[in-house]
């Protein structure tokens, strides 16, 4: 039994050191989408896993003990929590929502041991009992002024500063003390310290990113068949082929034997062509002008335009001639001298000018 749990230790050990090799690697990767670094990602969240399991199987940590009962060679597995957590949020493969929802039950499990050990202040402690309260909607601040986040941010900010520069300090120890036991103690009890408030942030992060993908509209299942069917109406091609595009793409019009080789490798054609009768007619064809040429002159185009009663006679100078009377016709030449009369009389009745006899100049 001394035995297992010896190799236990030693393998969480390996594990652990293999794992915090593999997250500082992965920092340093600037492309967090590639292949590569989603393997690697998949293998050190393996690793973290596998050291959480030995932990439990050899009950490595207990709700019983106190702060002062852990080796200090064992306080550094307090974080393996804290490091699944941050590298489980990193996955750009899975779904986002299930992501999230992983990340936050591992963040959980780091506080929940640190208070079960008494680790955490009392406003670390009063944060985490209201997360517990609600998860979903968890905030740094319990208000939504403006100002009063500003200023909380403000003081975390500082806070973390202070943690990062205490933990600076105690790693810039020379190595021949970093065997001294209080020194090793108190570096790790700094980066659980500082770890805490980075889990806070990010706990403030996931439910703000949770709101935002509950109003998203569910994501429709990944059918073959449906996306090919999306594919055609967004082409504006329906079942039958016929399409609203006036042009459809290049892949199209290969397909349907209007580009790419007429024959093939044996000779058999591959699309419909037309033989022409000399290479003078294909010749003109291609050295031809690239407007269109007229196909009728003027006097021709104005003939069909009358035929087609596009155009009326008249106007111009003859329009303005008076027409001819016609002698013959003595009812029309009575009704014109009658007219003539009529109009004599009334210019002497009304003399030029006697309208106007209000606004005369």
């Amino acid at each position: 039994m001394v035995k297992s749990t010896m190799e236990s230790q030693s393998n969480i050990r390996t594990l652990f050191a293999a794992a915090k090799a593999q997250r500082k690697h992965l920092e340093q990767t600037s492309d967090p989408t590639s292949t590569l670094y989603q393997e690697n990602l998949k293998a050190a969240i393996a690793n973290l896993e596998e050291c959480r399991n030995i932990g439990d199987r050899i009950s490595l940590f207990s709700l019983n003990e106190t702060e002062e009962d852990i080796a200090s060679g064992d306080l550094q597995y307090l974080l393996t929590d804290y490091y699944l957590a941050d590298l489980v949020s990193k996955d750009c493969v899975s779904s986002r929502k299930a992501v999230l929802r992983r990340a936050q039950e591992a963040f959980e499990r780091y506080l929940s041991l640190l208070d079960a050990y008494r680790m955490l202040s009392n406003n670390d402690r009063k944060l985490f009992e209201r997360y517990i309260d609600s998860r979903d909607d968890f905030s740094l601040t319990s208000t939504n002024d403006p100002s009063t986040r500003r200023d909380v941010k403000i003081a975390r900010f500082k806070q973390e500063q202070e943690l990062k520069l205490k933990l600076e300090f105690i790693a810039k120890v020379p190595l021949e003390l970093r065997g001294d036991d209080a020194t090793l103690r108190e570096l790790c009890l700094a980066e659980v310290e500082l770890c805490v408030h980075h889990t806070f942030h990010a706990l403030d992060q996931t439910a703000q990113e949770l709101k935002i993908l509950a109003l998203m509209p569910p994501t429709p299942p990944a059918d073959p068949e449906q996306r090919g069917a999306d594919y055609r109406e967004r082409m504006g091609q329906r079942k039958d082929q016929y399409s609203d595009r006036l042009d459809g793409p290049i892949s199209r019009l290969v397909n349907d034997g209007k580009a790419g080789p007429i024959l093939d490798k044996d000779g058999k054609p591959l699309r419909p062509f037309t033989l022409l009768d000399s290479r003078q007619r294909l010749r003109d064809g291609v050295f031809r002008p690239d407007h269109s040429l007229p196909t009728m002159t003027i006097d021709e185009y104005l003939d069909e335009e009358k035929r087609r009663g596009g155009m009326i006679d008249g106007g111009g100078e003859q329009s303005g001639r008076p027409t001819e009377p016609d002698e013959d016709n003595l009812d029309k030449a009575d009704a014109e001298t009658m007219k003539a009369r009529e109009w004599d009389e009334f210019t002497e009745a009304n003399a030029k000018g006697s309208g106007n006899t209000m606004n005369r100049g």
